[in-house]
């Protein structure tokens, strides 16, 4: 007749050696919790730099983009933005002209990407929510003004507090030859530099923003755009509107949601937390020989209690099942145990921002962390399976180990 099984398990488990194989147990837990942990803290961060990305270019690109499908520019015709705003969930509507311009602020001279918006920009634009210095918006008392990147304002020691000089912008003009004078070469606009916001390095870097009208007058646009930006309703289904919008335009434009613009850097982001969780279970596959090695001396030391346990009856699966719920007594301590501390730290950095970005310039003052419940199930099944896979063979030798010899 077999043993039950928590009676056959504390007969062979008890013993002099006890204590030694205990430790290195207890060693495994720590080394599971441990890296437990680690990887959750890991992913949490992941998700904590995508969502502020997102959140930062949330700022700057609008909800849906429309660009011509070939060349740079197209006529604008009002009947299309009409259609365009008739789609349900489209709140506003942008004019853009966008392209490569000099700025010049007293000697100081540098390319940016002048960006033209009309007054939909103003109103659903969250770039408002970016300003570190200045005012909003773009037309104030009938006066364009226009919003300067941070870093476009370093390298130009751009001084909002200084009414005598403006930014001035130059654009080549579109000449045939023979023309010698230099002033014939290029458009001038001058504008006056109204605020200063701070985004994205890539961003506060390269971006100027002004009223569409100074664009046109740069650029001799005339009635040219060179896209729409729309804005949406939170909470629609911003994928459909991009299929609606798309069928209602034609192949004649490229429709695109916001997020789409930076597909690439999102996918990188991906593959790194990918890359990572692969390392950190890979770290602690190989600590989990821990768990072998504790279960194997096990066996070793207790060949003569296992071949008792044979003689009385027990079945090889009873003492597979013993040293198997030994291997889970180590996996799920030491995932429990580490859950616990990763979600905890992660939840602690989260609300209380413990550890800081150590950049008084940074956009945020401590590293952001996300913790998503299916990183949080991943890496709980991965150590859990790993561990437990560690215990099979030290089971099936339990299993094995039944001698004659080792009952005299």
């Amino acid at each position: 007749m077999n043993l039950p099984f928590f009676i056959a398990r504390r007969y062979f488990l008890s013993g002099k050696k006890k204590n030694f194989i205990n430790v290195i147990s207890i060693i495994s837990m720590i080394v599971v919790a441990i890296g437990t942990m680690c990887l959750i803290i890991a992913l949490s961060v992941f998700n904590g730099l995508e969502g502020l990305l997102r959140s930062m270019y949330g700022n700057f690109d609008p909800d849906i983009v429309i660009t011509p499908a070939t060349g740079k520019s197209f006529t604008h015709d009002p009947n299309l933005i009409h259609t365009i705003r008739s789609v349900p969930g489209v709140l506003g509507v942008t004019e853009v002209i966008e392209d490569n311009v000099l700025v010049q602020y007293k000697e100081a001279q540098r390319l940016v990407r002048m960006k033209g918006v009309s007054r939909d920009f103003d109103e659903y634009s969250g770039i408002r929510n970016v300003m570190v210095a200045g005012d909003f918006p773009l037309v104030r008392d009938s006066i364009g003004y226009a919003l300067i990147g941070r870093g476009v304002q370093y390298d130009l020691s751009l001084s909002l507090s200084n009414d005598f000089y403006t930014l001035q912008m130059y654009y080549p003009k579109d000449i045939g030859p023979g023309v010698v004078n230099p002033t014939k070469m290029y458009n001038l606009q001058n504008i006056m530099p109204g605020g200063i916001f701070a985004i994205e390095k890539s961003y506060d870097d390269n971006y100027i923003f002004i009223p569409i009208e100074h664009a046109k007058d740069l650029l001799d646009y005339g009635n040219k755009l060179t896209g729409y930006d729309l804005y949406l309703d939170e909470g629609t289904d911003y994928s459909a509107i991009k299929v609606r919008i798309q069928n209602l335009l034609g192949a004649n434009f490229l429709v695109r949601l916001g997020e789409e613009l930076h597909s690439d850097l999102y996918k990188v982001l991906k593959i790194e937390k990918l890359f990572v969780f692969i390392i950190l279970v890979s770290i602690i596959g190989i600590a989990s020989i821990n768990i072998f090695f504790s279960l194997t001396m096990l066996v070793i030391e207790k060949k003569k209690d296992i071949s008792v346990l044979f003689a009385q009856g027990a079945s090889q699966a009873l003492v597979q099942r013993i040293f198997l719920f030994e291997g889970c007594i180590v996996a799920f301590t030491g995932a429990g145990v580490g859950l616990i501390l990763g979600v905890g730290l992660s939840l602690a950095q989260q609300y209380y921002g413990l550890i800081g970005m150590g950049m008084e310039s940074a956009v945020i003052n401590s590293y952001p962390v996300k913790i998503e419940s299916v990183d949080v199930l991943y890496s709980v099944l991965a150590i859990v399976t790993i561990t437990l896979l560690a215990s099979i063979n030290p089971a099936i030798k339990a299993s094995r180990s039944f001698s004659v010899d080792t009952l005299q």
